[in-house]
């Protein structure tokens, strides 16, 4: 239990440190994907996933780790991640930016993560059970986009990590806008944890050796999977509501860590706070939170579980899953933030064609 307790702390304080200084939101960048026409986060996931990947097959390769790839509960996988994907935006924050924003004190992130963790835990041990397993019992023999083709899968890491070089090599090369930055305040290892920017590419690197760190700390303890944010949510609901220890694993230390590490580094660069949503804020993010539990739990994963550890393990589920994430996330965007806008312009474009 003591090293449960310790290495899940560790390695979620280091992602939710990271996260939080490197603002690692994959909501924002799905969203600015759409809307401003900016990849640049969704290419720093493709940096982490790329790492990890190499990474844990190679743990695999030395007999360090074990992975199954299971079947593939494609219905599943679409519908949740696409209700996932709707979830994220009105939420404000996805599975883990929610846990990380909610140690800097933003209490619509401790809303949506109520809801969140209590739709996660009726899809898992609740009510809604049958539903659940109904869905997922609609699957493929495998998972493995390896295994399905025949081919080894150390061929699709290496096409993939090309992919990817490629597009930090071509995104390098692109003229760098100045951004004006105030005097530093702080000198050596303090500016840059507390106060430098971070680029998005190196907050990548970091969370892709985050997540290669936490498989075999994982398996260590009999859990074997690597980051996962939905189901230690809903056991720690479990938990609290049942007692039952059983609930209890190296996942729920590692979400709790997320938010200590997020917390150190809030009040480390002085932007911890505490700030209260307005009523309607509030409801959305309730809303969002339970969309996002039930997408993530019927998905079998949310975008960490599956769009950054399932696509770095060459899984169908990983990359269908983070494909309709997207999806969900542009539709949802399109309503809340792209309609509005141009029916704000309509009457104006109206009143000047009758005035013709």
């Amino acid at each position: 239990m003591f090293q449960m307790i310790v290495t899940g702390l560790l390695c979620g304080a280091l992602l939710g440190f990271v996260m939080q200084r490197g603002r690692f939101c994959l909501t924002g960048g799905f969203r600015d994907m759409y809307i401003a026409k900016d990849n640049r986060m969704f290419y720093a996931l493709l940096i982490a996933i790329a790492i990890q990947s190499v990474g844990v097959f190679s743990l695999i390769q030395f007999g360090v780790i074990e992975f199954s790839a299971g079947s593939f509960p494609w219905l599943a996988v679409i519908l949740g991640s696409f209700v996932f994907g709707i979830g994220i935006v009105l939420a404000g924050g996805c599975a883990t930016g929610t846990w990380y924003r909610a140690g800097e004190g933003l209490l619509g992130s401790w809303i949506a993560l109520f809801g969140y963790m209590f739709m996660s835990a009726v899809m898992k041990s609740g009510l809604l059970v049958p539903v659940n397993q109904s869905i997922q019992s609609v699957q493929l023999p495998s998972n493995s986009i390896a295994e399905t083709t025949g081919l080894s899968v150390w061929i699709y890491i290496l096409l993939f990590v090309a992919i990817v070089v490629g597009i930090v090599i071509k995104q390098q090369k692109k003229p760098k806008i100045a951004i004006p930055t105030m005097k530093p305040k702080r000198t050596g290892l303090a500016h840059l944890l507390f106060e430098k920017r971070w680029h998005p590419f190196f907050s990548a690197i970091l969370v892709g050796l985050i997540a290669i760190l936490a498989w075999p700390l994982s398996e260590a303890t009999g859990r074997m999977s690597g980051l996962g944010i939905t189901t230690p949510s809903a056991n720690i609901l479990q938990y609290l509501v049942t007692g039952d220890r059983l609930f209890v694993n190296w996942g729920i230390f590692l979400v709790l860590g997320i938010f200590l590490g997020s917390f150190i580094a809030a009040k480390g660069s002085n932007e911890f706070r505490f700030r209260m949503p307005d009523a309607k804020t509030g409801i959305t993010s309730f809303i969002g939170g339970n969309l996002m539990g039930f997408g993530a739990s019927l998905a079998g994963g949310c975008s960490i579980g599956n769009g950054l550890v399932m696509t770095a393990m060459m899984t169908w589920q990983g990359w269908v899953s983070l494909l309709f994430i997207i999806l969900g996330t542009w539709t949802a965007s399109y309503f809340i933030f792209v309609r509005p806008k141009v029916r704000k312009k309509s009457p104006t474009v109206q009143t000047k064609i009758n005035m013709a």
